[in-house]
Formats: structure tokens, sequence, C-alpha cells
């Protein structure tokens, strides 16, 4: 016997009909037919009953159906493994990325990924932090760039890429500009324009917040960092950005640091404890690319 014939076998036992077996493997019905009774010769006992329209197993059938389908996932096993030494992954990586943000190490480490593992298709798609810990978990993602505050979530492998404190992206000639740092009181009676809540930033902010029984007014709220320089350099409020951030937007905005925060706002790649061997291989390329 060989693989294909337990292939077949499987197929039918699984669709208890000839036709849709062969429409599920890809080939004739005579075809299929034919190498189930070359099975059946080679073990001498019939394996399926065909005396009524539905296929049913023999006792015989029952008896070798579990065994066959172990050979094929041992088979699948052993395909695996060999692919994943050589260096062939395939198959699929879903990846989520924190929304609004342009994150170039990560970009260069998938470009790298790519590069050496082209069998994968590889899938980016942006989403707030606190929505793709939930898909890492229930495995709709395979690994996740996320903002979180103070700590990363529990029973998930985590990998911090940064940790840092907030500003407030003050616009040129208000009366907060020329202070060396603030704090949450400070800013209390101001328009606020923060990140949407669930993100880290936003998570961040409102643990200060409610840490020193400040109630925001957040006047506007964007996914993007550019967007929330954009308003506050408009006047419509203050900008509440990590200090990373602020770096590009001297030149517009004053950026005074949030002094009293209880959390940092971290950046983070989250990522299942039983990853499997596509995520596995990005991970070293990710602490590269973040010169971890």
């Amino acid at each position: 016997m060989d693989l294909r014939q337990l292939e077949y076998f499987v197929a039918v036992a699984d669709e208890s009909n000839f036709t849709r077996a062969a429409e599920r493997v890809h080939i004739s019905q005579s075809g299929v037919s034919a190498q189930i009774r070359q099975l059946e010769k080679e073990l001498n006992c019939e394996l399926f009953d065909r005396s009524s329209r539905v296929v049913r197993l023999t006792p015989a059938g029952r008896a070798a159906l579990e065994p066959a389908r172990h050979a094929l996932a041992a088979a699948a096993g052993v395909e695996q493994a060999v692919d994943e030494v050589a260096g062939l992954l395939r198959g699929h990586l879903t990846i989520g990325m924190v929304t609004g943000c342009t994150i170039t190490p990560l970009f260069a480490a998938l470009e790298k990924f790519h590069r050496s593992h082209p069998g994968v298709e590889v899938m980016l798609r942006e989403s707030s932090s606190d929505l793709m810990v939930g898909e890492v978990r229930s495995g709709t993602i395979d690994l996740a760039l996320i903002g979180a505050a103070g700590s990363l979530p529990s029973g998930l492998n985590s990998m911090t890429i940064m940790s840092e404190g907030l500003c407030a992206m003050v616009p040129v000639g208000h009366s907060l500009d020329r202070r060396k740092s603030l704090s949450v009181n400070d800013i209390a009676d101001q328009r606020i324009i923060a990140m949407p809540a669930g993100t880290g930033l936003r998570t961040a902010f409102d643990r200060a917040c409610l840490a020193h029984g400040v109630e925001p007014v957040i006047a506007l709220e964007a996914s993007a960092p550019d967007a929330i320089v954009e308003l506050a350099a408009r006047g419509l409020g203050i900008g509440i950005l990590s200090m990373s951030m602020a770096d590009d937007h001297r030149d517009r905005l004053t950026a005074v640091p949030l002094a009293g925060l209880p959390d940092p706002a971290l950046l983070a790649v989250v990522w299942p404890e039983s990853a499997g061997p596509a995520v596995r291989a990005l991970v070293p390329e990710l602490e590269e690319a973040f010169a971890l």
C-alpha cells in the first residue's frame, strides 16, 4: 500500500461517497475506485460496504481508519520537519500592527523574512492593540506589534521594543509651551487630542489621569500621530504622544514631558506560546531589525 491509497481511503470514509471523495482529492471517481480496490486486494478484505447509495465502512474499514489517519499525519509531519530544517517554510502568516504608525524595522524584518521564506504568504493588517491581543489568543492572527501600558498581556510570548514616557504637544505661544514638564493636573482643563481608547498610549494616559483623580477633556481622537500633530498645530487642543513620536514634530509644536505617570507606554511584539514554525522563524528577524 502507499500513502495515496490511504488518502483516498480516508476521503471516501469521510464523505461516504466515491464521487465527493474524488472531488476532494482532485482525481476521477474511477481512479479513486481503482486505488481502493487495489488497497482491499493487498489487505485481502473489503473496506467498504457498497450495497447501498451511502458507502459505509465494513468492520475491517473501521479498524483501518484511525491507523490510516495517523499514517497520513506522520507523513505530513516528516515533510514539515524537513521543510523547517531546509528553510522551505510554507503556509500563511498574518501579522497585526498597531493602527496609524509607520514602524520601519517591522517592515524591514518582513522583507528579510519574505526573501528567506518565499513560500509563506504574509498578510499585514492594522487594528487596535486590545483587539489584536484577543486575536492572537484566538489564533486569528499569528503575531502582533501592539501598544500597551505598564505590563504586557499574560499567557503570551512577548518582546518589548520600546518603553517610554508621554508628552504633551503644545502649540507655540501657548501658556504651557515654556514649561519643563507637566502633570495631568496641569492639563485637566485643556482640550486633549489623543489616540483612541484601546491603544497603548491612550491606556497609559487614562491610567495617569485616574491615578490623579483627573477627568480629561478628550476633545478629539485620531489614530495617526501625524493627525494628532496637525490638529494640535491648528490650535484645536493639546496632543498626547510618546516621546519618540514627538521627535519628528518639534519644529511645529513644543513637546513637554508628562511627569508622574504610573505606567510607561510600551511597544511590544506578542505571539502565542504554541507558535508555528513561521512565527518562530520571524521572531529572530524582528529581534535583529529592532536591535534587541
